[in-house]
């Protein structure tokens, strides 16, 4: 069973968090109450993060029910490489070379 730490409880099992989306997402400023096409598109649409290092934003939802997030090293096998509360910056833990 794949074990998530939890930055709130510690280690809990996968089944009890829920996927929150990408994490670290800055909407788009608004000038006037609008902003350009091309940006709303980029922001809800294309996300440049390579599958070796993505950052995802989980939901504690059978336990603390916090959102956290969590940096991933590789998203094909789930190797995490750390997790840590909303508002903090992400660690600066060097990403494992993908095989």
């Amino acid at each position: 069973m794949l074990l998530i730490d939890c930055p709130y409880c510690g280690e809990r099992p996968e089944p009890e968090f829920v996927y929150g989306g990408q994490a670290h997402i800055v909407r788009p400023a608004q000038a006037g109450g609008k902003c350009l096409r091309k940006q709303w598109a980029d922001y809800l649409y294309r996300r440049g993060q390579h599958p070796a290092c993505a950052r995802r934003a989980l939901r504690h939802t059978h336990g603390c029910g916090a959102l956290f997030s969590m940096r991933c090293a590789n998203t094909t096998t789930d190797h995490f490489l750390a997790t840590y509360k909303v508002g903090e910056p992400p660690p600066t833990t060097a990403a494992p070379v993908p095989r």
